[in-house]
């Protein structure tokens, strides 16, 4: 672990470093902004020129890899960072100079204990992708097959762990000075953030959730995950099936190839909600560099490090919030929010709902073009204050991929209606999901459940409670003290001189008893 001379030593450096991209300027303007932190920030800036215009995403790109993961994380958190380094942020490429090829194939190597040869004929030295956390080469395995290799940076889990610390000791901190920074629940979400790196550390567990995803999206037309090699793949090292295509993000070529844009637009986002609502597991890195289309249209997604997951009462209330949100119903969005206790009860269902329809209303009257799921996120971050509406960590991934994939839709099809793509798969999944048959048949199921477990229950319950046998019920035994209990009573507990008593007598008896041993042998 890490001291706090060392913490607040990389905190300092990290703080010049978003000095001299301007980026300390807004925490230190902002109100809410402990006395405490804005002392460092003065302190870190100290001496440095600073640009009229903050560079916020230069900044963390210059801090180093954790840095750059951690500022994707606060693009979805205006409520946090503002809305002008929100909106930068998401700017804020995962990129870097790629790792020289002799580090690759020793990583490869020492991975599996096996020379190169012997798991692929050929691989590309110069990789098509290099990332903070790993890169990716083209390589030809043994059998002939076309695959890509994605390979763990060398020393970047020692790296992040080392950051890590020092976020959270410093989240923990700021959370302990109370106020406006306890209630954005700065340590849950570094908490949150350290989950999901984790799990982009350790490739086997991102080749597992391509699988998974994979499998809930089979029957979903038009929609593709790459097939993982298991056989070459482990912690360090992902093998799966290359992908030949259109970057999603190229509209020319898209165009050129013939691709009818405004469909790809509907059917990305209709793909979004199938794995955000129905299956309750998402790709959370939908950005343009992990989306390909194949000649028939295909979308296949690459990158499967960062994955949603929301429980299924989460998604009820989700898709009864979205729903809401497009039909003007507020009244039963804010009943949502209270159900589902993202608002202290303290506070007024009446004055919630009014509070929604000032965020929903002025998008009511603009054109499609202008209608934004992103400005309804920042209108409901907006009310939150009012509120005292917690952070909700296991929500911040659905955000960021709904900001995600409604940048990529608008990029395809300016002209798209989000509400009006997406309020038929909502309503439909509703009335499957939450309509009078699927309550009956919840409640049938739930019924039948517990039917089948009464014989365990009566089992544990014989078991617990045996039969009496030939024998009569013994009766009631007196609740007598053990010695080495009294010892145990704390002092001045009473029964002082029965404890002399008892003492005299076990000494007398035991001198009695040595005595007839005496005579008898």
């Amino acid at each position: 672990m890490a001291r706090t001379a060392t913490h607040i030593w990389r905190l300092l450096s990290w703080g010049r470093i978003l000095a001299r991209h301007g980026a300390l300027r807004g925490i230190e303007a902002d109100p809410n902004t402990p006395t405490q932190v804005r002392r460092l920030t003065r302190i870190a800036r100290f001496g440095t020129r600073q640009p009229r215009r903050p560079d916020y995403a230069g900044a963390f790109r210059a801090i180093g890899p954790a840095a750059i993961k951690l500022g994707q994380t606060l693009a979805t958190r205006p409520d946090i960072v503002g809305e002008e380094a929100a909106h930068n942020l998401l700017s804020l490429q995962d990129s870097l100079p790629p790792v020289t090829f002799e580090h690759i194939r020793a990583a490869i190597e020492a991975s599996f204990d096996a020379p190169l040869d012997s798991l692929f004929t050929s691989i590309d030295p110069v990789p098509v992708g290099a990332a903070s956390i790993a890169q990716v080469h083209r390589a030809v395995t043994t059998e002939g097959r076309d695959v890509a290799v994605k390979v763990l940076r060398p020393g970047i889990r020692e790296q992040f762990a080392r950051d890590i610390t020092t976020y959270e000791w410093a989240a923990a901190h700021l959370e302990g000075l109370g106020g406006e920074a306890a209630r954005l629940r700065p340590a849950l979400t570094i908490a949150n953030f350290k989950r999901w790196t984790n799990r982009e550390l350790d490739l086997r567990r991102e080749a597992a959730s391509a699988s998974e995803l994979a499998g809930s999206m089979h029957a979903v037309a038009g929609y593709e995950v790459p097939e993982i090699d298991w056989d070459r793949t482990n912690g360090r090292v992902m093998t799966l099936a290359w992908v030949d295509g259109v970057k999603i993000a190229d509209r020319e070529a898209l165009v050129a190839a013939g691709h009818d844009l405004p469909d790809l637009a509907r059917r990305l986002v209709l793909a979004f909600l199938t794995q955000a609502i129905s299956a309750g597991y998402f790709h959370a890195d939908m950005h343009q560099g992990n989306l390909f289309v194949r000649a028939d249209g295909t979308i296949v997604a690459i990158d499967f490090g960062i994955m949603g997951r929301i429980d299924r009462r989460a998604r009820q209330w989700l898709a009864e919030i979205l729903y809401g949100l497009t039909t003007g119903n507020y009244r039963r969005v804010a009943e949502i929010h209270f159900e589902a206790q993202y608002v202290p009860s303290y506070h007024s269902v009446d004055e919630f709902a009014t509070a929604l329809r000032a965020v929903g209303e002025p998008m009511r009257g603009k054109p499609v073009s202008e209608l934004s799921v992103g400005q309804m996120l920042d209108g409901l971050f907006a009310i939150t204050r009012d509120f005292d509406m917690q952070t909700q960590p296991h929500l911040l991934l659905l955000q960021k991929t709904m900001v995600m994939v409604e940048g990529i839709a608008t990029q395809l099809d300016p002209e798209i209606n989000m509400w009006d793509v997406s309020a038929p798969f909502v309503r439909e999944w509703i009335r499957d999901e939450l309509g009078p048959e699927a309550a009956l048949a919840q409640r049938i199921r739930a019924d039948v459940t517990t039917l089948l477990g009464l014989p365990d229950l009566v089992r544990r319950v014989e078991e617990r409670f045996p039969p009496r046998g030939g024998a009569p019920e013994p009766p009631p035994l007196p609740d007598i003290e053990l010695v080495w209990e009294r010892r145990r009573r704390p002092a001045g507990s009473g029964g002082g001189w029965l404890g002399y008593a008892a003492a005299a007598a076990l000494g007398g008896g035991a001198v009695a008893l040595a005595a007839v041993l005496g005579i008898l042998f």
